[in-house]
């Protein structure tokens, strides 16, 4: 029986999609900044495992131990930005967004998805790999969750089995009583290694998954 649910953050109950107005100004390759290579930046920049530009082994470091420490997640993700063609001062005007609460837009069922289970009794929790507090952008969309596993505050990073194991702990239940929500195989679909469940979500636009979240919970027999 499903006692708590697990659920990622990028590309799972948010999505970061940029809005427009953050790239006025902004070139790559001197370049006005057009939809497809818009695209590309977000990609690489949500990109939940693997390195999509050069790095030297200090820029790896910083990389591999981003969600660990914010100051190493800003080095990474400027270096991610100028490597992508962007000048310094432009990378450094658009990296704060990428941090903002206030950009992450949630899929449309989230709040639904999240208010349902704890309606139902289920314990929640958000288990992040990130590097900055994303409890305003669940408070914003109207929702929350009883634990928030991040990895910035809990020193271990998805598919380490210590972060789900934080959260379980914290929830008081399980492995075997939980299922974990993800977008990535490699790094939310650790959890199984400790007996959890595993629902892998398509992180789409958010236009474009209206229901993906109350979808898979029904698959895993949770009705909300």
């Amino acid at each position: 029986m499903t006692r708590a649910v697990l659920f990622d953050f990028s590309g799972t109950l948010f999505r970061l999609e940029g809005h427009d107005s953050w790239f006025d100004g902004i070139t790559v390759d001197e370049q006005a900044v057009q939809g497809h290579v818009k695209a590309e930046l977000m990609r690489r920049v949500t990109a939940p495992t693997g390195s999509s530009v050069p790095m030297n082994a200090e820029q790896q470091h910083n990389w591999a131990n981003r969600d660990l420490e914010p100051h190493l997640h800003r080095e990474a993700y400027l270096h991610v930005l100028r490597e992508s063609g962007l000048t310094g001062a432009d990378a450094a005007a658009l990296y704060p967004k990428l941090v903002d609460p206030a950009s992450w837009t949630p899929y449309p069922d989230t709040a639904a998805a999240l208010n349902g289970l704890r309606a139902n009794g289920i314990k929640t929790a958000v288990v992040s790999n990130i590097a900055f507090d994303l409890r305003p952008a669940l408070a914003a969309a109207g929702t929350g969750v009883d634990e928030y596993v991040l990895s910035f505050e809990v020193g271990a990073v998805k598919p380490d089995p210590a972060i789900f194991r934080t959260a379980l702990d914290r929830l008081g239940v399980d492995a075997a009583d939980a299922l974990m929500v993800g977008d990535s195989e490699e790094a939310d679909g650790g959890a199984r290694a400790l007996g959890c469940a595993f629902a892998l979500v398509d992180p789409l636009p958010t236009a474009q998954r209206p229901d993906g979240l109350i979808s898979a919970l029904r698959t895993h027999g949770l009705a909300v």
